[in-house]
């Protein structure tokens, strides 16, 4: 049985699929189990258990008959939710994701009022989730 993960729901997933079938491996040895650009639906895997799952907004809008509403805010709004991601190195993991389309929120910072040597950064998936890389 998995363990609880996450599931993004995105409009835009061939880019998202791009994105993360080039930086799960690097940032959480996460490897591709299931999925294709082409979607509605991809999931990566550590050690067989779930760690992150893509799925098309517009398939699951039609399971729950919510096709007729936005898919988005009309106005910004401050962020719901965060993947978080543990890595060895903030600043090699950072270049790592902004190279395969992420865009940075937050430069690379050390954050000890966060906790004992812990370094930030804070970058967007293509489909604009907020993304933090910390070491500590």
């Amino acid at each position: 049985m998995d363990a609880l993960y996450p599931r993004l729901l995105v409009t835009r997933f061939a880019e998202c699929f791009d994105f993360y079938r080039a930086v799960l491996p690097a940032l959480a040895g996460a490897t591709l189990v299931k999925g294709t650009p082409e979607g509605p639906y991809a999931n990566w895997d550590v050690e067989d258990q779930a760690v992150l799952v893509l799925f098309d907004r517009s398939a699951m809008a039609a399971t729950l008959g919510t096709a007729d509403l936005p898919a988005r805010p009309t106005e910004p709004a401050q962020d719901s939710a965060m993947l978080v991601f543990r890595v060895d190195d903030v600043d090699k993991a950072l270049a790592h994701c902004l190279d395969h389309g992420g865009t940075l929120a937050a430069p690379a910072t050390d954050r000890p009022e966060w906790g004992p040597n812990l370094r930030s950064a804070h970058l967007r998936d293509p489909e604009g989730h907020l993304i933090e890389l910390q070491s500590y």
